[in-house]
């Protein structure tokens, strides 16, 4: 049989031919793992930087948040310490001061209230300038996306109101 007497001259130039192409292959590869290898550990120090910024605004944000909390302690301090000197001033006046006394107190304490809202207004204001350009960091970050500011400030007080 003719196919059978032809093995021999195209199994030879069939096995050429597979060396040649595996031994390209394997070529193209080496030259090609470094660069893919090079693309992936980008990737991974990108992700690991914008994980890490993120944990840094998260600690700005608690610092803040802190900063607050110990305003609102010390105004509320400074309010109960003006309210227990205005009642002991009035214990000790005549009764005729009684009066005037309650009106002192009741005028500090709305003071106080408004100081407190004010401190507590401003912190608040404060946590959302952070938390918003946080925000636009992290998305221009992970995302590549540009958001402007109105759009982040919207998006976190919409996340605080909820």
């Amino acid at each position: 049989m003719p196919q059978i007497d032809q093995i021999a001259s195209i199994y030879a130039s069939q096995l050429f031919w597979l060396v040649v192409v595996f031994g390209l292959i394997l070529v193209g590869s080496y030259l090609m793992l470094p660069k893919i290898q090079g693309t992936v550990e980008q990737r991974e120090a990108k992700i690991s930087g914008d994980l890490q910024a993120a944990e840094q605004a998260r600690a700005e944000a608690d610092t803040a948040d802190e900063a607050y909390q110990a305003k609102l302690g010390e105004g509320r301090s400074q309010a109960q310490a003006a309210a227990s000197k205005a009642k002991a001033d009035a214990a000790a006046a005549a009764e005729k001061k009684i009066k005037a006394a309650g009106d002192e107190i009741a005028t500090r304490i709305e003071a106080a209230e408004a100081e407190l809202k004010a401190q507590q207004a401003e912190a608040i204001a404060g946590i959302e300038a952070v938390a918003a350009e946080a925000a636009q960091e992290i998305v221009t970050k992970v995302s590549g996306l540009k958001v402007d500011k109105r759009a982040a400030t919207q998006a976190v007080k919409a996340a605080l109101n909820a």
